[in-house]
């Protein structure tokens, strides 16, 4: 995850090969950039330098480097670390590295909304590296029902996916791993590295949680197939359009009930779990493209600086990324929120259904 200055930034940065990256963007020649490490190895020289233990108290060990740029190791989750940075300095971007087994998700929601650095700080995007070699193996690693591959939601919540130590392995092997990673996420932006050498500007000012976000959002979803089935048939990413304006009261009751109440079921009967939700929609009334987005159980609809064209139909394009997910009875269920059917409601909420 990274977070820019003046507001700043925050990014989330998560998977395989994360320090290799975070060495490399602060030896580079560039604006102020902080790091919080929230996980210590025994891998890099960096890691070395920061790695603490003080009997799991919070304890912080910061590192000031050459170039301006500043690291902070720290033992919490590392809310506390962002609030000492922001009094220590002006930085024009914040990069939060989480640990290995880490629900970005989770992390992701707690700055997204947080408010008492929403004045100072915005999310910026998340970033999960995948390593060439071990990275199809992990991602197609079978868990016990109910639960979620680890690797699997870091990449269906990411925003670029890294594609790390392309030169260790077959070409085809690393087409075989774009192909997973794009089946379980039809809407992040996959680069291959190698050793996390990356052009910085495909990576930060990524803007993926504001309204700036909407231009580019409705170029790529012109361009989406509707359902991309992953090799575990529960993790699919899903695309509708839907035309016409939808009441802003019944949309958030449509993502209320996927996102809170979780009271829908697909055709198996089995829980809908939508890890992240994103799309452009017409609200009724307002002359603006209205930007959605979703993770787990956090939600945000804001005005894009785009408005409707006065001689073209208004188009919802919604993406929807999670298991268990059923294209048809979503995509009715929103219709019903356009159309305002409220007998179709009824037949696809029912209280004995509601997911635990």
């Amino acid at each position: 995850m990274y977070f820019k200055a003046a507001p700043r930034a925050f990014m989330l940065l998560t998977g395989a090969g994360k320090t290799t990256l975070l060495n490399y963007i602060l030896t580079e020649q560039h604006s102020k950039r902080a790091v919080i490490l929230n996980e210590f190895g025994e891998g890099s020289a960096l890691e070395k330098s920061l790695a603490v233990s003080q009997g799991g108290e919070l304890y912080e060990e910061w590192l000031e480097l050459r170039n301006g740029c500043l690291c902070c190791s720290v033992k919490d989750n590392g809310l506390k670390a962002i609030e000492n940075l922001m009094q220590k300095g002006k930085f024009d971007y914040i990069l939060l590295e989480t640990t290995g087994l880490a629900d970005p998700g989770a992390v992701a929601s707690m700055f997204w909304v947080d408010a008492e650095l929403g004045s100072d700080i915005y999310l910026d995007g998340i970033i999960t590296i995948v390593d060439s070699k071990y990275g199809l193996k992990h991602l197609t690693e079978e868990k016990p029902y109910g639960l979620i591959n680890e690797a699997t939601r870091q990449v269906a919540l990411a925003d670029i996916i890294l594609i790390n130590k392309t030169d260790l392995v077959p070409e085809e092997d690393v087409k075989k791993l774009r192909t997973t990673i794009r089946s379980i996420n039809g809407l992040g932006q996959i680069l291959e590295t190698q050793r996390s050498r990356v052009d910085l500007s495909n990576v930060l000012d990524l803007h993926a949680f504001d309204s700036l976000s909407g231009i580019s959002l409705q170029k790529k979803l012109q361009h989406m197939p509707g359902t991309q089935p992953h090799l575990d048939q529960s993790i699919v990413t899903v695309t509708f359009e839907v035309q016409g304006n939808a009441k802003e009261e019944q949309l958030n009751v449509f993502i209320q009930n996927l996102l809170w109440e979780k009271t829908v079921r697909n055709k198996d009967n089995h829980c809908m779990e939508v890890i992240r939700l994103k799309g452009l929609v017409s609200i009724k009334d307002k002359p603006q493209q209205v930007i959605v987005q979703g993770v787990h159980e956090l939600y945000d609809l804001e005005e894009t600086p785009v408005n409707w064209k006065d001689d073209t139909e208004r188009t919802n394009r919604l993406v929807l990324i999670g298991r268990n997910l059923d294209k048809d009875i979503l995509k009715q269920l929103f219709i019903a929120t356009v159309t305002e059917a409220e007998k179709q409601w009824t037949t696809l909420f029912k209280e004995d259904q509601v997911c635990t």
